[in-house]
C-alpha cells in the first residue's frame, strides 16, 4: 500500500447493513497501520450507513468496535414485525429507537460541535435531504446551525431511508435521496475549500458498499411494461450517480491522492437483511485486500478521450 500523504480523509457511501463491508475493511487497515483509523482520518464524510461509520471515526471508535455495532445490533435495528409484514400499508418499516439506542451506546450523543473544538479537531460531513426546502443539507460541526445538533439527531437525519425509517423532525431523510449517496466529491470540496489542505499533500479514501449485479438477462427488457422500468431505472440512477462522483473528483481535484474502493456483489443484498452479514464480512475482507494492495475500483479507470484536432477550437 502506498503511504498516505500529510492529510488523510475518508468518504463512505450509504447502504444500510452493507456498512459491514466497510467496517471489516477498516479493521484490516488498522491491523496494517498498527493504529486506530481515528488517529489517521481528520476528515470523515458519510451518507446514510456511511454517516454512522464517519461519526464513529469522529467519536474515536476503533474499527473493531464499529464492526461490533453492525454485527451485534443489526437484527434489532431491522426487526421483522407486523409493521414490516403489512408494508406498504404502513408509513415505514422500522422505528428509529433501536438505531438511536445503538448509536447512544456505541457513539454517544454529544453535540457534534464538540468534534471541531477537540484537540486535535476532527471535521465531519454528514449528508441529509431536507424535504421542506428540497435540498441536500451538509451537517458539519463547525457550522453554527448544526454544531448544537446531537450526534444521534445528525446520524438519524442522514440515514432515514424513505419507507424504511420515519422522517426526522418532519423534514429530514437519507442524504442518498439527493446526489450524494457517494460523498467523495463533498469530501474533496471540504478538503480544498474549507480546510484549505493542499490536495498535493492529501489522501482521500472512498469506500463503497458493494455494486449489485444486474438481475436482467439479455433481451428481457424488450418486453418491459411501464412498471417494469422502475427497478432498473432506479438502480441505474444510483450506480451511475456513485460513479459520477468519482469522475468529478478525478476531474476537478487532479492533485489529490484519491483512492476509490468498491466490490462487486455476486448477488443482490438488501440494505435491511442482517442475515447477509456473514457474506458481507467476506466482501469486507475482499475490500480490505484491495485497500492494502492499492487495487482501486474500475470507476477510477474512466479516462477522457481528447477530441481529434480540428473538431474543437
Amino acid at each position: 500500500m502506498k503511504p498516505f500523504r500529510k492529510h488523510v480523509a475518508i468518504a463512505i457511501d450509504g447502504g444500510g447493513i452493507k456498512g459491514v463491508i466497510c467496517t471489516r475493511a477498516l479493521m484490516m487497515l488498522e491491523e496494517e497501520l498498527g493504529r486506530p483509523v481515528h488517529e489517521v482520518f481528520r476528515l470523515s464524510a458519510g451518507t446514510s450507513t456511511g454517516s454512522i461509520i464517519s461519526a464513529a471515526i469522529a467519536a474515536k471508535l476503533s474499527a473493531a468496535r464499529m464492526h461490533e455495532l453492525y454485527v451485534n445490533v443489526g437484527e434489532s435495528i431491522f426487526p421483522k414485525s407486523l409493521r414490516t409484514a403489512l408494508f406498504p400499508l404502513t408509513r415505514y418499516r422500522y422505528p428509529h429507537e433501536p438505531l438511536a439506542s445503538a448509536l447512544r451506546e456505541y457513539i454517544g450523543d454529544r453535540p457534534i460541535g464538540d468534534f471541531w473544538t477537540a484537540e486535535p479537531p476532527t471535521d465531519l460531513v454528514l449528508t441529509a435531504f431536507d424535504l421542506v426546502e428540497n435540498r441536500t443539507r451538509f451537517i458539519k460541526p463547525w457550522k453554527d446551525e448544526y454544531k448544537g445538533w446531537s450526534m444521534v439527531q445528525a446520524v438519524l437525519a442522514s440515514s432515514s431511508v424513505p419507507t424504511y425509517f420515519p422522517v426526522v423532525a418532519g423534514r429530514y431523510v437519507d442524504g442518498g435521496v439527493g446526489s450524494f449517496a457517494n460523498p467523495c466529491y463533498v469530501a474533496a470540496y471540504e478538503i480544498k475549500y474549507v480546510l484549505n489542505w493542499d490536495p498535493a499533500e492529501t489522501t482521500l479514501i472512498s469506500l463503497g458498499t458493494g455494486r449489485d449485479p444486474s438481475k436482467l438477462k439479455e433481451g428481457q427488457a424488450d418486453s418491459f411494461h411501464a412498471w417494469n422500468w422502475i427497478g432498473p431505472v432506479l438502480g441505474a440512477f444510483l450506480h451511475s450517480a456513485d460513479d459520477q462522483q468519482v469522475h468529478l473528483v478525478e476531474t476537478f481535484f487532479e492533485q489529490l491522492d484519491f483512492r476509490r474502493f468498491q466490490v462487486d456483489l455476486m448477488q443482490p443484498i438488501e440494505m435491511d437483511d442482517p442475515k447477509s452479514i456473514p457474506a458481507l464480512i467476506g466482501y469486507g475482507e475482499e475490500m480490505g485486500r484491495m485497500i492494502l494492495n492499492d487495487f482501486t475500483d474500475r470507476a477510477q479507470m474512466i479516462q477522457a478521450v481528447p477530441a481529434p484536432k480540428g473538431i474543437l477550437p
